[in-house]
């Protein structure tokens, strides 16, 4: 099977009331976790790769990567840019082989949001590759995501369906309330569903909306990280019910980054503490790929819900 683009995958999304997990990669033992765990639920799955991951990786390892992740479990994966900033990276990523791209201008006013996610959606669809683009303005910190909370804004409803007319965009990623990063709520977490109720009765019946920021940041990750070593004061996500409502309510595509950084990093804090002369490194990421694989199937399950979805 080769790798495709989310087309299909959002439509049987949508109409089953569930969403597609979108988990950032950054290097074979990641890529192995998630797909190991995908086809062990028989879940389809969108892997992608942010511009910091691109300057670590290059484009041409991690396509092939990911190509022969598509060649071991034969499951539909989509290859997809995270948080393009610019036409040049979307124009970088279509050539060499991706099947999906996001143009972030949420940056930029409504305007310039739209001129450039159009350039970007002309030359993607002119190759075959989707594209998805994003309005409203998330806070937090993740790589090159870098927004204050006293910048961030819930997606405009009423902005929503002609920016998508206008530039002809295939999924949207919304502002409802997640952060990028491992969030640190004032109170308790709050998803903003009536926004998202009202762009979904907006927009055309079928059309896929992406929330990002979406990570739980599970407690056993983060205590297992304090355990062993630099702690992370505050760390806390999105419960998974919440992004399960999200899924029923038209939510098609959820990422997840932190989680998986949390997972791989407490299990290689444990391997060294437990085995502090251990140099093998096939033996300390073999342990973090196993994890993932773990977290994964549980975030298919519990956050969700397209386990069997093929």
């Amino acid at each position: 099977m080769p790798i495709v683009t989310s087309k299909e995958m959002f439509e049987k999304a949508k109409k089953g009331g569930y969403a597609i997990g979108a988990f950032n990669v950054n290097n074979m033992e990641i890529i192995q976790g998630i797909t190991e765990g995908a086809r062990e639920l028989n879940a389809p799955v969108i892997l992608q790769v942010s511009s910091s991951a691109i300057k670590y990786a290059k484009p041409s390892y991690l396509k092939h990567m990911v190509y022969a992740a598509v060649e071991e479990t034969d499951l539909p994966i989509v290859l997809h840019l995270d948080h393009g900033a610019d036409f040049e990276i979307c124009k970088e990523c279509v050539d060499n082989g991706f099947s999906s791209v996001m143009i972030d201008g949420s940056k930029y006013d409504f305007e310039e949001n739209v001129t450039l996610t159009k350039q970007v959606v002309e030359y993607a669809h002119s190759k075959g590759v989707v594209v998805e683009a994003e309005l409203g303005k998330l806070a937090g910190i993740e790589d090159e995501v870098h927004v204050n909370a006293e910048d961030s804004a819930y997606t405009n409803p009423e902005q929503a369906l002609e920016f998508i007319e206008r530039t002809g965009c295939d999924s949207l990623a919304i502002a409802i309330g997640t952060s990028h990063g491992a969030y640190k709520f004032k109170g308790e977490p709050e998803l903003k569903f009536d926004i998202l109720q009202k762009i979904v009765q907006q927009l055309p019946e079928n059309f896929p909306l992406v929330l990002h920021g979406a990570s739980s940041v599970l407690p056993d990750f983060v205590e297992k990280c304090n355990q062993y070593g630099g702690e992370i004061p505050g760390a806390k996500g999105v419960p998974e019910d919440m992004l399960r409502k999200a899924a029923s309510l038209g939510i098609c595509k959820i990422n997840v980054d932190t989680d998986l950084r949390l997972a791989m990093t407490a299990t290689i804090r444990e391997q060294f503490a437990q085995n502090p002369s251990e140099i093998d490194p096939r033996k300390y990421l073999a342990a973090a790929r196993d994890a993932i694989r773990e977290l994964v199937k549980h975030k298919i399950v519990h956050a969700l819900g397209c386990e069997n979805k093929i």
